[in-house]
């Protein structure tokens, strides 16, 4: 082989490493799964100690808020699957029963504790159609 083929391949070699090695110590902390209740209580001992994003529908009278502080306990729902949740912090308006939410942070075995600002909720009222709203019209 000869001088030139060698120092490019060597120089190849390193940046694909200091690449790949940046690109890892990047992402190790960092990383965050998408996952619906249903998927992380099937196996809860999988998840523990994960940075999670979880989704699915408060349960209806399950939010409790403590009295002169902005700690809340509620559960949420998906598939026939319950987690209990806490939160410190201040909720979205649209954040109530039967809400659809995706909650940023950890499950624990005391439930799923949510970071700061980790509260994500949808009213589907929004984005369903008004009754006497536009139809569809009919395929010719």
């Amino acid at each position: 082989m000869n001088s030139k083929a060698l120092k490019i391949g060597l120089t190849t070699v390193a940046l694909v490493l200091a690449f790949g090695g940046l690109l890892w110590s990047t992402l190790r902390d960092g990383t965050e799964y998408y996952k619906h209740v249903e998927e992380v209580m099937g196996q809860p001992d999988a998840w523990y100690g994960k940075r999670l994003q979880l989704h699915g529908y408060v349960v209806p009278a399950s939010i409790l808020r403590r009295k002169d502080s902005l700690d809340y306990r509620f559960q949420v729902h998906s598939k026939g699957h319950v987690v209990p949740a806490t939160y410190t912090g201040i909720v979205p308006d649209t954040f109530k029963d039967e809400a659809e939410v995706v909650l940023k942070g950890t499950l624990t075995k005391d439930g799923f504790h949510v970071e700061p600002n980790g509260v994500m909720a949808k009213c589907p009222s929004k984005y369903e159609p008004k009754p006497g709203g536009a139809k569809p019209r009919p395929s010719v």
